[in-house]
């Protein structure tokens, strides 16, 4: 159950009609996550600490008054857990054949006569049977135990040391008072441990900071829907300003999307998480630059010098002679992405003002120039890594207003679509090459992963993989 809270914390949450991201699990999971429980359980069974018993046993002539104590688990073998979607409820889990090897001391008290030494302590096919719900409370993950059930195969004692030869009669008493001591204490304590996931559900941040200036929320839209085959999380994402958070102009649209046998999970977002993402830095006033002549490379054909610049615009050179120039490079609307049969589209409305440098540092207004581009890219997933490439679709360029007069852009246009080819998006792509590494949270790491591009959203394939049990399952 713990793979849920890593299925959350790479999800988001938006106040969209529809939501924006989708996580799918399929019986494939399931049965992968019931392996790592199977690891995780013989690995907590064997560091747990058992509290001592104590107890008095009528032995006809006097009352023998016992404690076992520093019991501790030496071996543990079991067969499963195995577990199963329930259709409109959540997931049944059985323990069957778990089997505990405990060592510990023994003492006992007869009137005046103590004695004690070491006993092993074998219980064996312990089942386990229960039922979890899976449901919505207040957009977030809730879990509870709906029923639970168990049943212990056998006890068996065997003293060392002392008089033990004595308490041979009585070993059965024994074994039968620690076999429903075991058979009380166990769904308590599967419930227990239900709860304390279930507060660590609650205690998840619905606000998650992504860097310096945005954040994301994660709520669910609705309670999961689980099949007999799958379990089906939607949930609202959406992006939001640290500084200034709004809704966008734009909303979440339906997609749908199918778990994969051959996958653990199905993960898929939709056009708005990006585009989302894309407003929140629009308002957070990041998507913007000042760039100066000495951040442009040496071998680019021009500078921004008025005199190098006259020759695309004649009055600048006359007005403002041989002086270097600055320009603001902002995002004047939301750059939108969206995703089409494996492609992407990017859409990229911009605006550059330039002005002129005085020797004081002072700048004067020169004019402002619109940019309208447009770029296409695709992305897969490689050795782990998101990696993407993107090429120019179309860029053009006007004159949006002006202190010195018109003139024409051609010239500039032609000049940025160069810049842009020759620059900018070499060092992109050698950038997207490298790829993020795909996310690792809590201990868990998405392997063998597939990227989708749908007609609306993306989708990821994976399996999970836990790296504790990986480790786990060379000690236990």
């Amino acid at each position: 159950m713990q793979l849920v809270i890593f299925f959350l914390m790479i999800l988001t949450h938006t106040y969209a009609d529809y939501p924006a991201l989708k996580a799918v699990l399929s019986e494939k999971g399931l049965r992968d996550a019931s392996q790592m429980m199977a690891v995780w359980i013989q690995s907590k069974l064997k560091s747990t600490k058992i509290p001592e018993v104590r107890g008095e046993i009528d032995i006809g002539i006097g009352t023998v008054h016992y404690v076992m104590s520093n019991m501790q688990v030496g071996q543990c073998s079991m067969s499963g857990p195995s577990m199963e979607f329930v259709k409109g409820t959540g997931v049944s889990v059985e323990i069957s054949q778990l089997s505990l090897a405990i060592k510990g001391r023994w003492a006992t008290k007869f009137g005046i006569i103590h004695d004690g030494g070491s006993f092993d302590l074998a219980v064996y096919n312990i089942k386990i049977q229960t039922l979890l719900e899976l449901g919505d409370d207040a957009g977030r993950l809730s879990i509870t135990t709906i029923s639970c059930s168990n049943d212990i195969g056998g006890v068996h004692v065997q003293f060392h040391g002392g008089a033990s030869i004595f308490f041979k009669p009585f070993v059965s008493t024994f074994s039968g008072k620690i076999s429903e001591m075991i058979h009380l204490k166990i769904c308590p304590a599967v419930q227990q441990a239900i709860s304390e996931l279930e507060m660590n559900l609650q205690e998840i941040p619905v606000n998650i900071p992504m860097g310096q200036y945005i954040y994301l929320s994660i709520l669910l839209t609705s309670s999961p829907a689980v099949t007999d085959q799958s379990f089906d999380l939607d949930i609202k994402g959406e992006f939001y300003s640290k500084s200034s958070p709004s809704e966008p102009p734009f909303s979440a649209s339906k997609f749908e999307v199918q778990y994969a046998e051959n996958y653990m999970l199905s993960l898929a977002a939709s056009e708005f998480l990006i585009n989302s993402a894309a407003y929140a830095y629009l308002s957070s006033e990041v998507l913007q630059i000042n760039i100066k002549n000495n951040m442009i490379p040496k071998n680019f054909p021009i500078h921004l010098n008025t005199s190098e610049f006259g020759a695309l615009i004649p009055q600048l050179g006359t007005l403002y002679p041989n002086m270097e120039m600055q320009v603001h490079l902002y995002a004047s609307e939301t750059p939108l992405f969206s995703f089409s049969s494996g492609a992407i589209d990017v859409h990229v409305p911009a605006a550059a003002k330039f002005s002129v440098v005085k020797p004081d540092g002072m700048l004067v207004p020169l004019f402002r120039l619109d940019v309208d581009g447009s770029f296409s890219g695709s992305a897969l997933i490689d050795n782990n890594h998101l990696t993407g490439a993107f090429k120019m679709k179309n860029l053009t360029l006007t004159l949006g207003s002006s202190e010195i007069g018109d003139f024409k852009t051609a010239g500039l246009e032609q000049m940025l679509v160069i810049a842009v080819n020759m620059f900018v998006l070499p060092k992109l792509n050698v950038y997207l090459k490298t790829g993020f590494l795909l996310p690792t949270l809590q201990h868990f790491s998405l392997t063998n992963s597939k990227l989708l591009i749908q007609n609306g959203f993306v989708v990821i394939f994976t399996n999970v993989e836990d790296s504790r049990t990986v480790s786990m399952k060379t000690m236990v």
